[in-house]
């Protein structure tokens, strides 16, 4: 046989059972195959065997895709309860690192307190972020709106003169800079 994918490997083999069972049905007749003898019945059912072990894969792999699906689909809901479940057991036992141990659950470790000089170099380096990305806390904030303070002074306005107004004499027109409407 050629190189071929293994089901037509397979389908090749039914055929053989096929076109063998059509050809010798004579079950004690005996085939020389390979160097062994084989009675038809016998070759027949070592061929099925091969058929039978690629449909056992191929019905594997069926199987596995679906479970992989089925855990697709309701795997997150399910590591939404796992989760939940595991800060109700923290929050149960947080100050039992044995009591957490048995549910698989890794105590927490204890923080190791910083040196002064580890101190001293953290703050350095804060210092240095903030002061290299302009970063300013809330009382600096507010100091620098309180000295940007805009004072705005009003002055009172004069007296307004009096506006001087004179009688139209009859039949003018008014005077003010206004157009008669008709």
């Amino acid at each position: 046989m050629s190189k071929t994918g293994k089901a037509t490997e397979a389908s090749r083999v039914k055929q053989l059972i096929i076109g063998t069972n059509k050809h010798y049905p004579n079950g004690s007749v005996g085939l020389t195959v390979g160097g062994a003898t084989y009675t038809v019945t016998a070759l027949t059912a070592l061929l099925q065997s091969f058929v039978d072990l690629r449909e056992a894969v191929d019905a594997a792999k069926a199987a596995q895709k679906a479970k992989i699906e089925a855990e697709r689909a309701q795997a997150p809901s399910l590591r939404g309860v796992v989760s939940a479940f595991v800060a109700f057991v923290k929050a149960s036992f947080g100050n039992s690192p044995d009591m957490l141990v048995d549910f698989g659950i890794p105590a927490r470790k204890a923080r190791t307190p910083l040196t002064a000089e580890q101190k001293a170099a953290a703050a350095a380096k804060r210092k240095a972020t903030r002061a290299a990305r302009h970063v300013m806390g809330k009382n600096q904030r507010k100091a620098v709106k309180a000295a940007v303070k805009v004072t705005v002074t009003t002055t009172p306005l004069a007296d307004p003169q009096p506006i001087a107004v004179t009688p139209a004499p009859s039949g003018a027109a008014p005077t003010g800079g206004t157009t008669p409407h008709s």
